[in-house]
């Protein structure tokens, strides 16, 4: 009799187990195996693949007409913008200009740490970027817009930036392949992030809760998204967003150049697609400048002559080659 009770117990505690697993892989995991959130999952930029004067580097490559071999600006940028900042150097910068802590460039770095303060290429991103280039650490950053913050950091330091528009680029908005939505208009993505929208039901989409997601503050696309939103204010979303169905932001060329995920993709807005092409004749309706920034007091002779080369024929080649649009 004894014997049949602990069968009993230990069969029981056996279903209770079951039963436990299988409502966690109902609720969550099934959940989540068809979960959109996918689509906005961290990327980091490999910044081994975009080093100047390598074979093996991605780089757009040219035989400049302009040469510099002294004096030469420190060039710092956005994640979007290394390939481009980078095949700059690689065009006009001689060999060892760039250089490593250690002599060697580590292939777990995706933050630049391993550049060398006399590297005249650095990699801080845009957060840190704008604060050297303000500090004078940098010469040229290649950005998109400033955040008012930053703005507002180098009034406090007294420093005039001079942004000098060199190329073009579209703000974009993702969501996971398996999303059926592939269109929404200016207003609907308003309304996702200002939480008039809380269900991609209402958008034409499944039965699924919409996580907006955003950036960290100060970044290039999270202050392009406040521009976006201009007097909407960003609101809160429900703390079961997480199992919804994702939409982020980001630019065209970091999202379809540099992560280049089959299982994210790129919607319409008010029916356009952020194709070169509709950015070229302005079809898109987010198109935003992306700039050449320097201190005004900055009295390197060399900083007014790479960016003159950069609106050239030559410089303009490099941006398009990448995979933006050119200014020009």
């Amino acid at each position: 009799m004894r014997l049949l009770k602990q069968i009993f117990v230990l069969l029981l505690v056996v279903v209770l187990f079951a039963a436990f697993n299988f409502g966690m892989y109902t609720l969550l995991t099934c959940r989540l195996a068809n979960n959109f959130s996918g689509a906005t999952q961290a990327k980091m930029v490999d910044v081994e693949a975009y080093l100047p004067h390598r074979e093996e580097s991605d780089l757009v490559r040219i035989e400049s007409s302009l040469r510099l071999t002294e004096e030469l600006p420190v060039l710092d940028g956005a994640a979007a913008l290394l390939p481009v900042y980078a095949a700059f150097v690689n065009a006009v910068y001689p060999e060892g200009s760039v250089t490593f802590e250690g002599g060697e460039f580590s292939d777990d770095n995706f933050y630049g740490e391993n550049f060398a303060p006399d590297s005249k290429m650095q990699y801080k991103n845009t957060v840190r970027g704008y604060k050297a280039i303000v500090d004078g650490e940098t010469d040229i950053l290649f950005c998109a817009a400033p955040s008012a913050e930053q703005r507002a950091y180098a009034e406090e330091k007294g420093v005039e930036l001079v942004y000098v528009p060199v190329g073009r680029e579209a703000f974009v908005f993702f969501v996971n392949g398996n999303n059926p939505v592939d269109s929404l208009t200016v207003s609907e993505v308003r309304g996702i992030y200002s939480g008039q929208y809380t269900d991609w039901s209402q958008l034409g989409g499944p039965k699924r809760i919409i996580n907006p997601v955003t950036r960290l503050k100060g970044s290039g696309s999270q202050s392009a998204m406040d521009a976006f939103m201009g007097d909407v204010p960003i609101g809160g979303k429900s703390p079961f967003a997480i199992f919804g169905g994702s939409i982020g932001f980001s630019f065209r060329y970091y999202m379809d150049g540099i992560v280049d995920n089959d299982n994210v993709k790129m919607i319409s807005l008010n029916g356009v697609y952020p194709s070169a092409e509709n950015i070229k004749n302005g079809t898109y309706p987010i198109i935003a400048e992306f700039y050449a920034v320097y201190r005004k007091d900055n009295s390197n002779p060399n900083v007014p002559v790479l960016i003159e080369w950069i609106l050239s024929p030559e410089g303009q080649y490099i941006i398009e080659e990448s995979g933006y649009v050119g200014i020009r």
